[in-house]
């Protein structure tokens, strides 16, 4: 026996009203009248008789009332057997949902043999019904009733995602702690090798859980899959795209298929392909004509397998002018370097405008992807405002320092402090060198951590929660990144030119601005193919607050709720197909969506592998089912103690009355007027 709040027995303290009430007071008689008390001497009365307890059943009674009031606050318990307390069991009926029952009538042949486990469901028992994907869906809530259980089976449609086996066993650990319950689950799956989490611990159960697995395979399933296409996320001017096509066969003979490539719904090319025995070949379809704005490919085979979903594969591709980029720079300055780099990327995706802070004071900056800022001082109020508002409603800046600005003693824009500055001297080896570099970071992952830059000059910044990407080897920050609404700003504390520095005269000065320029535009979130289960990001700032997304489904309809889209970070695409999606900031994309290719890999998992799986569980007592006696669960005692409580109230009330005089009196009274 246990106490769930031991602490309230504090109240036992209590017990010293009744014992008061019983002996410190027992010295007060009734008064009674007299003549006159003029020859009685006042002084106190004190005897052993009045400092004895009377009415030891009432004070008993008086004494359990305390005791039980302060226990049924401690709220006891007595660990009992589940079964002992209950005699039922919880039956779970799982039915694995993920994209790869789609194979043949495996949906089909799991959902009717669940619908035979919960007829032989016993009436003391109680059932549920879940879909397993890539989490489990509860269809019900524990009931008896067969007919509800047997409608949540027949509704369990085909989706899209992955299996998770892991997520069934989590979901499963928690049921009898939840419920009270031993648990017996049955799980319909093909039991495929891919749904298996990295490590086994993951499967484990516990005592009161019994699986039995229940396998929907078919004896060396053959499926044909368009495993991958690669094609460019965008395409500028007029350049013609080249898009290979992967085709994958899965315990199959080799075999001519034929690979067909759609854009817009329209045929553009079919070609053959000579697939080897259980491999894969690859098909190109070169220069590409694709038109401008959003596109929709799709790749498919004449598969003629069990498994036709997979046997095409969604891709998006866009045509777009090149990107305007705003420079601008200090008059003493020269925007050659940054206009080189930028021109030699790869696809020609960029343009720059340059201009001088007085000529960019009336320009409209929603024309362009990002702005650089290059060793400027002050800006005119109305540019910098403009500034602020470009980067909060998802603009990038990239703003690089320089003499002027150090003498501003502000970031331009930002007005972060700038407490100095650090002159390297050119003699001998005096400079320095970049000796912390962040290169997970998308714009460095191409920088090779500025080896052989040579730094001459560098702005001391305060970074303060500013995330510090690259350090000076003195320590100084020299590449910071500042989140500003829903844009992204990076400051470079040296500058572009070769006064300050030498980085214009290394070859990585290209894809360094190669890859700031894809960050600042936000081509590095954009996600225009991505798996079953991807969380599309809708905004990057903090504030959840700003300005609403847009989501419309492959089915046509808005996917976010007016809340959704003004508060939500992402949006997890749910199943295969095109999604339009307009970010909080501005931004436009096509995503396509396509089932993981692991679920095209039937191959189950080992027998000896499930064996251990079950093997984690252990017995539901009740069923006949061998195996160790499940844990005692706490069974809670306080409605027992509150029935005690009442009856010992009531009965200390019937005998208090006996011994109060003045009922006493009444009662005397009450009998004279009978008589």
């Amino acid at each position: 026996m246990g106490l769930f709040a031991p602490w309230f027995l504090a109240g036992l303290l209590a017990v010293g009203v009744p014992l008061w009430i019983h002996l410190l007071r027992q010295h007060k008689n009734t008064p009674r009248p007299f003549a006159s008390l003029m020859f009685f001497e006042r002084r106190t009365q004190s005897s052993v008789k009045h400092r004895r307890l009377k009415h030891y059943a009432l004070l008993a009674l008086r004494l359990a009332v305390i005791l039980l009031l302060a226990l049924l606050f401690a709220n006891p318990f007595i660990r009992r057997n589940p079964t002992a307390v209950s005699g039922r069991k919880l039956v779970v009926v799982a039915v694995d949902n993920s994209f790869s029952m789609r194979y043949g009538d495996h949906l089909q042949r799991a959902k009717r043999d669940a619908l035979s486990t919960i007829a032989g469901v016993s009436g003391g028992d109680v059932a549920e019904v879940a879909s397993v994907g890539d989490h489990v869906e509860l269809l019900t809530q524990p009931v008896n009733d067969k007919a509800a259980l047997q409608a949540a089976v027949q509704s369990i449609q085909p989706g899209d995602s992955t299996s998770s086996y892991a997520e069934l066993s989590r979901f499963l650990r928690a049921l009898p702690a939840s419920t009270g319950l031993p648990v017996e689950a049955h799980f319909f799956s093909d039991l495929q090798r891919s749904a298996m989490p990295p490590s086994f611990t993951d499967l484990a159960l516990a005592d009161r859980i019994r699986l039995q697995l229940h396998p929907i395979t078919d004896r060396n399933p053959v499926n044909w899959v368009v495993e991958n296409v690669s094609a460019p996320d965008r395409v500028f001017g007029t350049a013609k795209p080249s898009i290979d096509a992967t085709v994958a066969g899965l315990g199959t003979s080799a075999a001519r298929r034929t690979v067909t490539l759609m854009v817009n719904g329209k045929v553009v090319e079919t070609k053959p392909v000579d697939v080897p025995a259980g491999s894969r070949a690859t098909v190109r379809f070169e220069k590409v004509d694709v038109p401008y704005g959003q596109n929709r490919g799709e790749v498919t085979i004449d598969g003629g397998d069990s498994l036709a979903a997979d046997n095409h594969f969604n891709f998006s591709i866009e045509r777009a002018d090149p990107a305007k980029v705003l420079f601008i720079y200090d008059p003493h300055q020269s925007p050659a370097f940054f206009r080189a780099a930028l021109e030699a990327g790869a696809d020609s995706a960029f343009e720059l405008d340059s201009l001088t802070p007085e000529q960019a004071a009336n320009v409209n900056l929603s024309r362009y992807a990002y702005v650089a800022l290059s060793g400027v001082g002050s800006l005119p109020a109305s540019l910098e405002s403009g500034l602020k508002l470009f980067a909060n409603n998802g603009g990038g800046l990239l703003i690089a320092l320089g003499p002027l600005s150090a003498g501003a003693g502000k970031v331009p824009v930002l007005g972060t402090r700038i407490s100095g500055s650090e002159y390297y001297t050119r003699d001998g080896d005096r400079f320095q060198t970049a000796s912390s570099v962040d290169a997970t970071h998308p714009a460095l992952d191409r920088a090779n951590g500025f080896d052989g830059v040579k730094f001459y000059w560098a702005a001391r910044v305060d970074p303060g929660a500013d995330r510090v990407l690259a350090r000076l080897g003195d320590g100084t920050p020299l590449l910071l990144e500042h989140h500003l609404g829903e844009g992204r700003v990076l400051i470079l504390t040296s500058s572009f030119d070769n006064a300050t520095n030498d980085l214009p005269l290394h070859a990585l000065i290209v894809p360094f601005i190669e890859r700031t320029s894809r960050y600042l535009e936000g081509g590095e979130a954009r996600q225009s193919n991505v798996a079953v289960g991807t969380a599309i990001e809708l905004r990057t700032g903090k504030d959840r607050g700003g300005a609403a997304a847009e989501v419309t489904g492959p089915d046509g309809k808005r996917a976010l709720s007016l809340e959704q889209a003004s508060t939500e970070l992402a949006f997890p695409a749910a199943g295969e197909g095109f999604y339009d999606v307009r970010t909080a900031g501005g931004r436009h994309e096509l995503v396509a969506v396509n089932a993981d290719r692991r679920e095209s890999d039937l191959t189950p998992v080992p027998e000896e592998t499930l064996a251990l799986w079950r093997g984690t569980s252990g017995a539901v007592p009740n069923a006949g089912m061998p195996g160790t006696v499940p844990e005692p669960v706490p069974l809670s005692l306080w409605k027992y103690v509150l029935i005690a409580l009442l009856a010992v109230a009531a009965a200390e009330s019937w005998l208090a009355d006996r011994f109060t005089p003045a009922a006493r009196e009444e009662r005397v009274e009450i009998r004279k007027q009978a008589a």
